[in-house]
């Protein structure tokens, strides 16, 4: 039996689609064929439901990223419908590849599992929403998998135990994150990992890793320490007006690292036998040399 699960990575799409459906599908389709992924997430708010009036109707904090003139404008215009979603994962089973979403919000929890996706994600931002959380224990299926940025020891307990409650925390993925765009290194803190698994292994589905730093080099430290889920944002072109874009893999750095995450599930065995079958010809002929 394999010590370390197969790895599964998630290439974050978000809003990287600048509201544009096509853009969508490029990404879903390089995602797939060119970066070898197993599923695509995208994003689903309520806008009028997430934020104040005030809110809604300030400006952008950063004018430069903006697609609108006030941030409920810039978010509306980001924000695909429901159809649009329901067109995107009919997409993503032609391709065979995994649709998923994170949600917002109640309303938009609701959208989502009306499409019956294999799972639903909850960002970090919003897992204290215990009414969006307890409906979806109650009325969805699939797997929910939870980001823990911004999230304290003992919030995190806090879900384990209503997931608990209504006997789904068999579906339930806990991700370790740090919420940033992007986050330093020393920031990262990849070692709390241990402590998702120490505490939590036994009563969840799996542990992830979702990641906003720079490179591909932590993903893998963090699948070697046990997360075999790996999410990371992902976009066409990290130049792209928007936040999250600066904190995105290009395709080629998504095809990198699927190439070496599942390079390092191969290698992470324990030899079969003192002297392995490849070994025999090098040990004849390089070990019994007169010298």
């Amino acid at each position: 039996m394999d010590t370390y699960k197969k790895p599964y990575i998630i290439a974050e799409i978000g809003c990287n689609h600048k509201g544009d459906i096509e853009i969508a599908k490029e990404l879903i389709k390089v995602a797939k064929i060119f970066c070898n992924v197993n599923a695509v997430k995208f994003q689903k708010r309520n806008n009028k439901e997430l934020l104040t009036e005030e809110q809604y109707n300030q400006p952008h904090p950063n004018p430069s990223n903006s697609y609108g003139k006030t941030y409920g404008a810039h978010r509306e215009f980001l924000e695909f419908d429901l159809e649009q979603h329901k067109t995107l994962k009919a997409y993503c089973e032609d391709i065979n590849i995994t649709y998923s979403t994170s949600v917002w919000d109640l309303t938009s929890a609701k959208e989502i599992a009306s499409l019956n996706p294999e799972f639903i994600k909850i960002p970090s931002a919003c897992n204290n929403n215990a009414a969006m959380l307890e409906w979806l224990c109650e009325n969805y299926d699939g797997e929910i998998h939870i980001s823990t940025g911004m999230t304290t020891k003992k919030e995190i307990e806090g879900i384990v135990q209503s997931f608990k409650k209504y006997n789904k925390n068999k579906d339930l993925v806990l991700y370790n994150c740090t919420s940033g765009y992007p986050v330093p290194f020393e920031d990262v803190c990849l070692l709390d990992i241990n402590l998702l698994l120490d505490k939590y292994k036994n009563e969840v589905k799996h542990i992830g890793f979702s990641g906003h730093h720079l490179g591909i080099s932590v993903d893998v430290a963090a699948y070697t320490l046990g997360a075999n889920i790996i999410e990371r944002h992902y976009t066409i072109d990290r130049t792209w007006k928007g936040t999250d874009h600066a904190a995105s893999l290009e395709p080629m750095g998504l095809r990198k690292l699927s190439r070496d995450l599942n390079a390092v599930h191969k290698a992470l065995s324990y030899k079969s036998k003192d002297i392995l079958p490849i070994e025999e010809i090098q040990r004849n002929k390089l070990k019994n040399q007169k010298g």
